[in-house]
């Protein structure tokens, strides 16, 4: 067998693990705010909140990075942005 061939059959392996493993580091177990949570956080990357039809307390999540550039999860509940209008 030729040996570049196999140099890139190693390779893309190698790649596909590398993939695979980040992937599943990347999926962070849902954890619930409270009052007590201590928050390190580096970067938001995402903000996500239920749905109302009307003005109330909803669930929201939150995906961010911590300083060590690990991704973790909070899940809390908010005021809906559908609220703004109305005190």
């Amino acid at each position: 067998m030729n040996p570049k061939v196999i140099f890139a059959a190693s390779l893309f392996a190698a790649l596909n693990i590398c993939t695979f493993s980040a992937h599943a580091e990347a999926k962070a177990v849902p954890q619930t705010y409270t009052y007590a949570t201590h928050l390190d956080v580096s970067k938001v990357l995402s903000l996500t909140e239920d749905s109302a039809p009307t003005c109330g307390v909803v669930n929201a999540q939150m995906t961010y990075l911590d300083s060590h550039n690990k991704t973790h999860v909070l899940d809390y509940r908010k005021v809906a942005d559908n609220c703004t209008s109305q005190n």
